[in-house]
This record gives structure tokens, sequence and C-alpha cells, in this order.
């Protein structure tokens, strides 16, 4: 190797040893004739001095360095002198006192340092990503990915499951995103998709006997992009035969207290919390709260409707709820000005018709422009539901269920952060249980799946799939980390009949789901044994454990919000000659 050792590892046992080092230029420093430079690579960063007892050919080479250029120094090993040691670097308490220096390659000016501490525009990190990722925050991110990921096979092969890779190019089928379509050549007019999960595969893994499944398995799914979403993605994706959901859940419960304990040296008590669906709508409304802190939703129908505030009380004539949440001692915080930019924020991103407010003066009563709406006593009773102390703010929205909900929600996100209720290194894991079976199909009428089509009902539920489907709950669970979604899962359909029963609640007729799903009908038809899995997907719990805000920083080569690879043009135009070959014309 051209390298003896690595620009990390050096320290005060090594003094005294002649030593090679390979890496990148990081920074240069001329002191009066004597050259410092830092030498960096993926390991740390390692003091180089070039002085006149090296020679002078060494000296001209060094004084031609510049930042990125790779280079090989050989010297010896040396302390520091007294008052220069750095104990921020493993290398700290040494240096290299180099005697011949060659350069490997030399490098244009770069856009941008990758040490600079004022990061450039995403833009301008994503065109040159190789330089972007010689930053010590990604290479400790994507070293954190490495970690987890082993974590996980580990833990699973400990525990006899097998890994099966699963068809990149399979069958365009409905779940729920749109597919990337691959034209045939050998078949024109034919396609394959690019699989938004391979959910279908390990349901037949477990119909061919493989009783424990394993994947590191990427996804791909064409749809609007979020900072924590990507176009293409990365899940740990298993697969259990002969088990109930609560042995899957146990499952992952072991996982996520190893990966607690590893990578945040965290002790989990187990099992994990749980609620379900419904409970976490009315507590926190959303399906992934944040539980780091609590301001939880509270429900004031009852109380709305006693009083003479015409909005409250029509939208609890029409069924309507009013709903609030209580921000504990932040009433001196939000001036008239700032709960009229809160109450701007619910109705322009969550189509709440207001914000109605109290705020809780010194004495413990309620004051509010709506307040002369209501008797003393009704006022006492909000009061005491809402737990209100002097200094509190109450924030209330009157709407349709569903608007209340997502209103509050946002409201007690964006007041989370902004008083600073939680430590945002604090994670809290939890799981959400019960799903509604199906969803109201706004756009087509009719039902869809929450999870997917091949979700079970749970067994005492299973009678309302022919006379209420919306009463029905499903046997899926959604693991839970700081307010995010970071896996879902749900017991499969094992019976063929009643797959065909589902399909004709979600508007897939005999004849389509014959063409779509024959194979799987007719696997399940052939000895199919109870099975569940469950999806993590591990790009998302990378950006959680590493405490990042946006998922593109955890993933090497990741896409804009346009699903666009800034580095390599991707996606571009192909030649005219491969469009006529697949039976493609050009439509533009």
């Amino acid at each position: 190797m051209l390298r003896t050792h690595t620009c990390g590892e050096l320290d005060h046992g090594h003094i005294g040893r002649e030593v090679t080092l390979c890496g990148w230029v990081d920074t240069c420093r001329d002191h009066s004739g004597v050259l410092f430079v830092d030498l960096r690579d993926r390991y740390g960063r390692t003091q180089v001095v070039f002085s006149p007892e090296g020679g002078p050919e060494n000296i001209e080479i060094a004084r031609s360095l510049r930042s990125e250029f790779v280079i090989a120094v050989t010297g010896t090993v040396a302390p520091r002198p007294e008052g220069t040691v750095n104990p921020k670097l493993r290398t700290g308490e040494i240096e290299v006192r180099a005697r011949r220096v060659t350069i490997l390659n030399p490098s244009l000016t770069p856009p941008f340092q990758p040490g600079q501490k004022d990061l450039p525009g995403e833009d301008l990190r994503l065109k040159h990503r190789y330089l972007d990722l010689r930053r010590s925050e990604m290479q400790r991110t994507l070293f954190l990915r490495h970690r987890m990921i082993k974590i996980m096979r580990d833990y699973c092969d400990e525990l006899g499951f097998i890994d099966v890779e699963t068809p990149i190019l399979g069958r365009s089928t409905p779940e729920g995103a749109r597919d990337y379509l691959v034209p045939s050549r050998v078949q024109p007019g034919m396609f394959y998709a690019l699989p938004q999960s391979p959910q279908l595969y390990k349901q037949i893994l477990m119909i061919a006997g493989y009783d424990r499944y394993v994947q590191v398995a990427r996804c791909f799914r064409d749809e609007d992009l979020r900072a924590d979403r990507q176009p293409e993605f990365t899940q740990l994706d298993l697969e259990m035969a002969f088990v109930e959901m609560d042995d899957v859940i146990g499952v992952i419960d072991g996982l996520v207290a190893r990966l607690a304990k590893e990578i945040l040296g965290r002790e989990l008590a187990l099992p994990l919390a749980r609620m379900t669906y419904d409970e976490a709508m009315e507590r926190f409304g959303h399906d992934a709260p944040d539980l780091r802190f609590g301001m939880e939703i509270i429900d004031l129908t009852d109380l709305a409707g006693q009083s003479e505030f015409r909005v409250f009380r029509s939208v609890v004539d029409s069924g309507g709820r009013v709903r609030a949440i209580n921000a504990k001692g932040a009433a001196p915080r939000y001036s008239r000005k700032g709960i009229d930019e809160l109450a701007a924020y619910v109705q322009q991103d969550f189509a709440a018709k207001g914000l109605a407010w109290f705020k809780v003066e010194d004495d413990g009563t309620l004051a509010s422009p709506i307040a002369k709406n209501f008797t003393p006593e009704l006022l006492q009773q909000i009061a005491r539901r809402t737990e209100a102390a002097p200094g509190d703010l109450l924030l209330i929205v009157a709407d349709e269920f569903e608007i209340t909900c997502k209103a509050l929600y946002g409201l007690r996100k964006r007041l989370g952060a902004e008083l600073k209720l939680y430590d945002p290194k604090q994670m809290h894991f939890s799981w959400v249980v019960e799903f509604p079976m199906f969803a109201k199909d706004e756009e087509e009428g009719g039902w869809a799946a929450m999870h997917h089509p091949f979700t079970s009902p749970r067994p005492q539920d299973r009678e309302f799939l022919a006379t209420d489907p919306g009463r029905c709950r499903a046997l899926a669970y959604d693991l839970v980390i700081n307010g995010s979604e970071a896996g879902g899962g749900t017991i499969r359909i094992h019976d063929q009949r009643l797959q065909s029963q589902v399909f004709g609640l979600l508007g897939i007729d005999e004849e389509t789901a014959r063409q779509r799903f024959g194979f799987l009908l007719d696997a399940l038809q052939y000895g199919a044994p109870p099975h569940g899995g469950i999806a993590l997907g591990i790009d998302r719990m990378v950006m959680l454990f590493g405490g990042l805000t946006n998922i593109r920083d955890c993933i090497a080569f990741p896409k804009t919000q346009r699903a666009t690879d800034l580095m390599t043009g991707a996606p571009g135009e192909v030649e005219a000659k491969q469009l006529r070959e697949l039976g493609i014309k050009n439509g533009r």
C-alpha cells in the first residue's frame, strides 16, 4: 500500500517511527519558512511539518500545495512543541516531520472548502457531491449509516432471518404512489416497474416456507418530495411466518433497543409504549405523535356548545368539534400580533376557519375578545378542563374533526420547537396500532387501503367488511420516533377468499385482480401460512439517530426536491435510437 498509517491513527506511541501518510491537503500555513500542512482523510487529520532540514526540494513542493491536492508524505513522527498540542484531535499530540513529499494529483480551486464552517447552498454542494462527501460531518453520518445497517443485519442473523434479494424489475401494482416504469425492448409496449416495496415477493417467500426473511431493500416511488422523503430509498424489510402482531413488534422492540444501546448508549425499557390510532388522533391530532413533550389536545365541544359564541355553536350544531391545546407559560411570549400569526398559520396551512384563544391572567381568569360570550361558570369549567394556570395560553380550533387534528397538530409541533419544550437530541420510541383498515377515497369515491391491499383485518372486525367497512380496524402497526413514522407493518391476509373480498371493497374487480395479482391469489391456495412483517426506513432512521433534519444529508448521492441528481444531471435525454428500440416516441 502507498501508506503505512491513516491520518487519524498516529499518537504518542508512534513517536520516532517513520511513516507514510496519504490524503488531501486541508490547510497550509507558512511560519517564517517552516510550512505546516494539515493532511486529511476520512479517519482524521495529521499535522505535517516541512522545514529546511527536510531538504530544499521538499520545501519547494510544499509551497506549491493547495487545498484538496492529493499527496503522499513520508517522515518521522515527533511530539508537538510545548504549548501547541491540540486536545481536540486524536493526533493532536504529534506531528510528522516530512523528508519526502509526492503530489499524487493536484486539484483545481474547489468551489467550497470541505472544512469551512459556513456551508454554501445545498444545490452547490449536491452538484459537487464528491467535495461535500469529504466533509467530516458527512463522513460521520455515512459511518453511522454503515454501523446501523450492520447492527440490523447482525441482529436479524442472530434471530434466524435469511437474507433474500428480490427483483428490481417487477410488475406495476397499485401500492399508493406512482410507479417508476421501465420499458421493455424485447416486448414492445410492455413495461416493468421498479418496486415501491418488496411486498408481494416477501409474501411469496413466506408461502414458499422461508419463515424468516430479511433484506436491505431499495425501493422507488414517483411522488412529491419533502425534506424527509426521496424518490429512491432504502428499507430494512422483514417478514415472519406463524406470527401475530405482538411477535413482529417484539422483534423490532429488541432491534430498537440494540440500536439505542450501541449507537446512543441508552438502555430502553421494553416493551416500547403503544397507543391506538384513535387515541393518537384524539390526544395529538396525528398518527405519528411526538411524545417528547406534552401539550395534548383537549376536547371542549360540550362546553363550547353551551356558550353564546356563534362560531362555536354553529360548528357544534353541524357535528364538528371544538378542541384546544394549552401552551403552558406561553402567554407573555405571544403578543396579539404573534397570536394573529399563529391564526394565519392554521388558516393558510391547514384550512382552519380561524383560531380562538384565551390568556390566563394572574388571578386565574380567562381573558380574550370572545370571553364575553361565556358565563363565568363556563369559563371556570374550561380553565379546569385545560388545567389552566396564570401565564398559560389556550389555543382553540373549531371545525371538522380532521381539520382540528391537522391544525392543532401543526400548532403543537410549531410551539414545541419555538418554546423549546424538548431536547432536540432526546429520542422517544413508541408504537401506534389498530389503524383503520380503509380510508375514504376523496377523488374516486369508495374505499382506499390505509396501508396496502394485503393488510389483514382484526379478527373481531372481520364482520364489518360486509356491513360497515369504515369500522374495520387493521392488524397494522407503525414505529414512531420523535414524531416521525420510522417504519410500518401489518399482518397479511393469508386466505384467498378474504383477499378477494378486500380487493372488491377497494374497487378491484375479479378480472383486474386476476390480471395484476393472479400469481399471489394462486399462491395463497397452496398452503399459505399466517404471516406478517414490517419495513423500517433506513434513511429516516439514520436521520433521526444522527440528529439531522434533512434526509438528503444521510444519503451518499441524493436527489433534489425535483428528483434531480445535480452531480450527474439525471434524469437526462437519451438518443433517438434508444427510443426507437423501445418503441417510444419523443413526446416533447
